[in-house]
């Protein structure tokens, strides 16, 4: 199954963007994890992935959506962008998410790109904005990946999302993804009316679209408007496991996921110190669903300094991780309010009403599922999470 993937790589995607993703993501981001775990033996915390949340504003009405989408946009600015990743590549990162609202609504999206050939950009879009002309610009870049959502059919994609005509539209971006030979994601926020997605059918389908990788990840319950009825049951969730595990071995597509260990035991970025979030007001968050910040990228001399000094995110980490190996935002919501309340930390969002959703919000399930863990079951990704995407120590 690698040969043919491999051979799919080689036939479907500009031989840029294969070199871009080989050295910038690959090489340089096991080099990247390299240098976060020695400097987690020195009990410095400076996460080896960033990812960004670049502007707030966006053309969809998502159920659930945490984001502050009916306020007026906010964005990140180049010259503000330059100098986070500048900071962050000094300390060895190459990697970087970057998130919305809807990335491509940000006027100076491509400039900041353009400004980093040496890094590597994953996109969280909803595709609808990659033109011909904007996915020919990324071709020549070589360094973006689009990751776009889908969440269902027509009828579902509409429902979830808010708008009319979703799916078509979105379909349309991706054609343009492909047609200009990039390196394709689709990411599925696995939630009750789509989880008929978690098939192999449907990932033939994505691989018929020169899809390159698929990321499904269990819907959250969170935000303004958390839907708590769209929320997987825990025997859903393992579904969801087994099948990515399963699919891994028999199919020439890449299947992300940020959850699970190599030995199937639960874990989150956020409590391993692998990634943190910058939200499109340039807080510091714990991750994208904790909008709650006592830093910004605008305090002290640099977003390192400020990140490895930062007890509220040192103390979320060893909180978190103390209570679970799945989402404490999920699970222990008291945990989550218990923490912004002993720091005095901010409210991120504009609506200016977090600390009362998360009081609101009843302990669910997540990925944690002691007992029932499902290994890794291809080498490759086994390897792979065993060295470059594991607990770094969280959890012992």
């Amino acid at each position: 199954m690698i040969f043919k993937y491999g051979w799919r790589m080689l036939q479907e995607a500009d031989p840029k963007a294969l070199f871009k993703i080989a050295y910038n993501f690959g090489y340089k981001g096991v080099r990247s994890v390299e240098l976060y775990k020695k400097r987690i033996k020195q009990g410095v915390h400076f996460p080896p992935f960033l990812f960004i949340s670049v502007i707030s504003g966006c053309n969809l009405r998502c159920q659930g959506c945490w984001v502050d989408v009916e306020a007026p946009s906010k964005h990140i600015n180049l010259a503000d962008m330059n100098k986070l990743i500048n900071d962050a590549k000094a300390h060895g990162n190459s990697f970087f998410g970057i998130l919305g609202g809807e990335p491509f609504m940000h006027p100076e999206i491509l400039e900041i790109f353009a400004a980093h050939p040496d890094c590597y950009f994953q996109v969280f879009t909803n595709g609808q904005m990659i033109t011909d002309a904007v996915a020919k610009r990324l071709r020549e870049l070589g360094n973006v990946t689009p990751l776009i959502s889908i969440e269902g059919n027509e009828i579902i994609s509409d429902e979830r999302r808010g708008r009319l005509n979703v799916f078509s539209k979105t379909l349309a971006g991706l054609e343009n993804c492909r047609r200009n030979k990039l390196i394709i994601g689709v990411a599925t926020s696995v939630c009750q009316t789509n989880i008929e997605l978690v098939s192999e059918a449907w990932l033939q389908k994505l691989i018929s679209l020169g899809v390159h990788y698929a990321w499904f990840h269990t819907y959250r319950v969170v935000g303004p408007k958390p839907a708590s009825h769209l929320a997987l049951s825990q025997e859903q969730v393992r579904r969801v496991r087994k099948f990515m595990v399963e699919m891994r071995k028999k199919l020439p597509i890449a299947i992300v996921d940020a959850y699970w260990d190599d030995k199937g035991e639960a874990l989150c970025p956020m409590a391993t110190g692998v990634s943190h979030h910058i939200s499109p007001y340039g807080d510091i968050e714990p991750c994208p669903i904790i909008q709650f910040a006592k830093e910004t990228i605008h305090d002290g001399a640099s977003v390192f300094e400020t990140m490895t000094q930062s007890e509220f995110l040192k103390d979320f980490r060893k909180t978190s991780a103390g209570a679970t190996r799945g989402c404490v935002m999920l699970e222990r919501p008291d945990l989550v309010e218990g923490l912004v309340v002993k720091y005095g930390a901010r409210d991120t969002t504009q609506r200016q009403e977090a600390l009362a959703e998360l009081r609101a919000l009843e302990p669910r399930n997540s990925q944690h599922d002691p007992g029932n863990e499902i290994p890794e079951d291809h080498w490759m990704y086994r390897f792979a999470k065993k060295h470059w995407f594991f607990g770094f120590g969280a959890y012992s």
